[in-house]
């Protein structure tokens, strides 16, 4: 839920959550909200987290927060728990030390009033800062050094919240602030851990910090443009994206794509698809990853092939074609143009990547950032968008491969006609909505209607403006080569190319036909003289699949064998008078004519006459033992005399033998699991031994770290050491020691399992 609110939401939450509940006035100037733009802000981000259930007003005017929602900061603006948390396992002999070193007499001797004076003591900044003041200069930078607000920079939380005891030399002013409750030794964190309670960070910030608030977008630099230029712009990439798709799938339909051992179409694949639709390597990934969360591409074993939704696609109008990929790239789990992992390494499309909440987010902020521009403005150029996304959603995932914030969704977004000229498109406008009729009618009022007519020029070529239809463009895919693709489509003839038409069976007067009803005018004489010459030569020399050739010198015998009936199973045709082709193998032919009564001979392939010689089978003998050595004797093998007993007795030795256990084997025996995770586990990593399962089993019930080798989408093979722990079938989440962060893995790619 997090990640679908902006900056401002964020950093009043996170405000909240430092401060606890307190009241509207409080909160206000903690972010310093001092002017009416920013009360505003204040109040708008109240009010969203209000309509999310995440903070609501309670009887007593204190702002207050789901329970759950303070956890999603290990130390919200940089402050540890309050001192009440801090010192709950504190001893009430501690409390008292403490109380004296500070001057102030111990209330009584429980530890509750104990611990009520030190609240009250270190609740007033004042008193705290003079405690500081009196402080040794090398504790007073100690503790300056810890409450500086770092979170602002994105630094790592545990880098000033936990510290380690510092050198020999600098233990004194650690334990001057642990004697005072400026410091507090954390007991569960190890030997030299300390922590600094909130009450002595917000002290030592003194009085005029303030938490972040950035209630107003960043500004960017924009240029005037109109909506006629919106529209314009639009309506070209979006008829450009349109006919690509067209001629992607169709190029996957055709030859579906083969998909790698590791998953996922390689760079090879997408090479072939880009060169055959003719367009870049990213509008192919587009593509596939659109169709197939569409419906129009489907896992096919080894492939990925176009699916009966395809079809039905294919014989729709460029608009409704664009909008139904429209509306799965809006959805879209992951970013399908990044060609990029972590790590630097290709990725193949169509990976099956774990889903990721931050890509959706990161399209969500950009429409947001393109409505929020003043009206007949865009952008000076596509990149300052960036800042604008990020500040609508700061939690959406940005690329490693991104130069620019959020360049990768950007681009998408320019490719689909979703963002022009710097603005958000009418086909951006009703995505944003998230209303299927206003998306259909802004794509049906900037996409032309499919075209049905094609210009055949002299020199061979036909052009259609547009985008073909479905079946004009397979017309003209079979009798002609594709050379241009896009806004304006070129196809041009050969007679190559015409003979592969009349391959399908197409006679020459069919295709001249055909192609006279698709045309824009009459065909020029010269496609009609390449069209007959090539039905000319077509089919002059024929060729005729047989499994061996009869001939002979006697017409009449071989019109016999033709017609004889216990000869029609071998399928026996007539090319002339003498020759006979055969579908049968020459042994069996041979057999079968002999059996019939005839006499035939069988010959080599060089045309000699075979001859028949039969082979007597005979044993091979045994090899004799060699010869022994001078002055060595040859070895005796000593005989085995087979013990026999009486049925009684065998029963008896079998029933006093233990039982033998059958070994454990998961994987199609039958043999049940020790655990349900264990089932689990197997029937998704398929690439594990059954102790690796078992270990990785425990590893999970046990919440104890483990070493895996892993196989990345990208077909990089790493060994990573992994704690934390999470099933979610067929997920694995944990926390990765080699990225220092949490991390989505997918169990079939597993490929060893090791100790922790």
């Amino acid at each position: 839920m997090l990640t679908g609110l902006a900056l401002p939401h964020l950093q009043v939450a996170e405000a909240l959550a430092a401060s606890g509940p307190v009241p509207c006035a409080a909160l206000a100037d903690l972010v310093d909200v001092t002017g009416t733009e920013s009360a505003r802000g204040l109040g708008a981000a109240l009010e969203a987290l209000a309509d999310r259930a995440l903070v609501w007003t309670d009887g007593e005017g204190l702002l207050r927060m789901a329970a759950p929602l303070p956890q999603a900061w290990d130390s919200p603006l940089g402050l540890d728990a309050p001192l009440t948390r801090l010192l709950a396992d504190t001893t009430s002999e501690e409390l008292r030390r403490m109380l004296v070193a500070l001057g102030i007499p111990s209330p009584g001797t429980t530890k509750k009033h104990r611990l009520t004076a030190l609240l009250e003591h270190h609740s007033d900044p004042e008193r705290v800062a003079a405690v500081i003041a009196s402080a040794p200069s090398s504790t007073r930078n100690l503790l300056e050094r810890r409450a500086s607000h770092r979170g602002e920079q994105a630094q790592s939380q545990a880098h000033f919240l936990m510290f380690r005891t510092p050198p020999a030399d600098s233990e004194p002013s650690v334990r001057w602030a642990l004697e005072r409750g400026l410091l507090v030794r954390d007991r569960h964190s190890g030997y030299g851990s300390t922590r600094m309670p909130a009450e002595v960070a917000l002290a030592l910030r003194g009085a005029g910090w303030r938490a972040p608030f950035e209630p107003v977008p960043p500004v960017v630099r924009t240029v005037s443009v109109t909506s006629a230029e919106v529209d314009r712009e639009a309506a070209a990439a979006a008829t450009a994206f349109a006919a690509h798709a067209a001629s992607v799938l169709a190029t996957c339909s055709a030859a579906p794509p083969v998909l790698l051992k590791s998953g996922g179409v390689g760079a090879r694949e997408l090479s072939r698809i880009s060169k055959a639709a003719q367009c870049d390597d990213i509008v192919v990934r587009l593509v596939l990853e659109t169709a197939y969360d569409a419906g129009l591409l489907a896992r096919d074993g080894g492939q990925v092939a176009a699916t009966d939704g395809y079809d039905t696609w294919a014989e729709r109008e460029p608009a409704e074609q664009l909008t139904a990929l429209l509306h799965a790239w809006r959805t879209l789990p992951l970013t399908p143009t990044q060609a990029r992992g972590e790590d630097g390494k290709a990725l193949p499309a169509l990976a099956g990547t774990p889903p990721r909440g931050g890509c959706p987010q990161a399209r969500e902020g950009l429409l947001a950032a393109a409505a929020q521009l003043p009206a007949d403005r865009g952008v000076h150029s596509p990149a300052e968008l960036g800042p604008l996304v990020a500040w609508h959603r700061p939690l959406a995932e940005q690329l490693p491969q991104d130069t620019t914030p959020f360049a990768t969704t950007i681009r998408e977004a320019e490719l689909l006609g979703v963002v022009a000229r710097g603005a958000l498109s009418p086909i951006g406008a009703a995505l944003r909505t998230d209303h299927a009729e206003a998306l259909a009618a802004a794509c049906e009022r900037l996409l032309p209607t499919a075209t049905r007519a094609a210009r055949f020029g002299a020199d061979l070529t036909a052009v259609v403006t547009g985008t073909p239809s479905a079946r004009l463009a397979a017309l003209l895919d079979t009798v002609a080569d594709k050379e241009v693709g896009g806004t304006a489509s070129v196809w041009r003839f050969s007679p190559t190319t015409v003979r592969r038409a009349l391959d399908t069976g197409r006679t020459a007067d069919a295709l001249a036909a055909d192609l006279s009803a698709v045309a824009v005018g009459a065909l020029p004489q010269s496609l009609s003289y390449l069209i007959n010459d090539s039905a000319r030569t077509h089919g002059r020399v024929r060729i005729t699949p047989a499994a061996c050739v009869i001939h002979g010198e006697e017409p009449a015998l071989l019109a016999e064998l033709v017609t004889h009936r216990k000869l029609a199973a071998l399928g026996l045709r007539l090319l002339a008078p003498t020759v006979l082709v055969s579908r049968t193998p020459l042994d069996k032919t041979l057999a079968t004519l002999r059996a019939a009564g005839y006499a035939p001979v069988a010959e080599r392939a060089d045309g000699t006459v075979r001859v028949e010689k039969t082979r007597r089978r005979r044993a091979a003998a045994p090899v004799p033992p060699p010869p022994p050595l001078p002055g060595q004797r040859r070895r005796s093998v000593p005989t085995v005399t087979p013990v026999t007993a009486g049925l009684s007795t065998l029963a008896a030795r079998l029933r006093a033998a233990p039982p033998i256990l059958p070994a454990p084997d998961p994987f199609g025996t039958g043999v049940p699991y020790g655990t349900d995770t264990e089932e689990i586990v197997a029937g998704c990593a398929k690439n594990l031994a059954y102790s690796d399962v078992r270990q990785l089993a425990h590893a999970i019930d046990a919440d104890t770290a483990i070493t895996v080798e892993y196989v990345a989408a990208s077909g990089n093979r790493t060994v990573r050491t992994l704690s934390e722990l999470v099933l979610d079938p067929p997920y694995l989440y944990a926390w990765c020691h080699l990225r220092d962060d949490e991390r989505v893995f997918t169990l079939s790619r597993i490929h060893g399992v090791m100790p922790g």
